[in-house]
């Protein structure tokens, strides 16, 4: 064998190493940003410790902050993660839906399936607690813009007939995230009253038909 197969072989080693390396790190930050928001919806914002998180990932207080510096780097990197979470889910939803024959109704039903999802819960614990920790709201107000961006552009593909009126699609988006995101967060404190709220769903679905633009 020669030196220079011999090299080779060496650094296509190093490189495998560094891979492994590299793929382990990831999996392991993205145990903690997991343990990061399962502590939230548990324990709460101000209950979610370093030291909790590091119990519930199952790591050494001290191979956590290898990864996060600190429990503001932690949450910042589980902001991130939800809001991508929350966008693939609310994707997930709306790509069930019939694409050649989709209605308000089964819009509307996409998204009330997105905020009654377990995760929805941990977003509310973090805006509620953002109202009076600044340096919470710096890391979550602009995750928050982007996903109601990422779903205004969603809904201007999935119902083109609406753009011959973009201030009533808005509108429409407006009263849609407003109601059902408050009916969500009621549940949070009040058990769930089907049959009222299936007259308030009925309802809104007559709202956006006055709404949508005539053909």
């Amino acid at each position: 064998m020669n030196s220079k197969t011999s090299t080779e072989k060496v650094k296509t080693a190093q490189r495998k190493e560094i891979g492994r390396q590299a793929q382990k790190s990831a999996s392991t930050r993205k145990i903690i940003v997991e343990a990061a928001l399962s502590c939230i919806a548990k324990y709460g914002y101000a209950g979610t410790t370093t030291p909790i998180i590091a119990n519930e990932a199952g790591v050494s207080r001290g191979a956590m902050m290898h990864h996060f510096n600190n429990r503001s780097a932690v949450i910042g990197a589980a902001i991130e993660y939800l809001h991508e979470k929350r966008l693939r889910a609310f994707k997930r939803a709306i790509a069930a839906l019939p694409k050649d024959k989709l209605q308000l109704h089964d819009g509307l039903k996409a998204y009330w399936k997105h905020v009654t999802h377990p995760l929805y819960v941990v977003f509310h614990e973090l805006a509620v607690a953002s109202r009076t920790d600044k340096g919470l709201a710096k890391i979550l107000q602009p995750a928050q813009a982007a996903f109601y961006d990422e779903w205004y552009n969603l809904s201007y593909d999935l119902f083109p007939q609406w753009r011959s009126n973009t201030d009533a699609l808005e509108l429409a988006m407006d009263l849609v995230n407003t109601t059902l995101e408050g009916v969500a967060i009621r549940h949070l404190s009040i058990p769930e009253d089907i049959e009222r709220e299936t007259r308030l769903f009925n309802y809104l679905e007559e709202c956006l038909s006055a709404l949508k633009p005539k053909l």
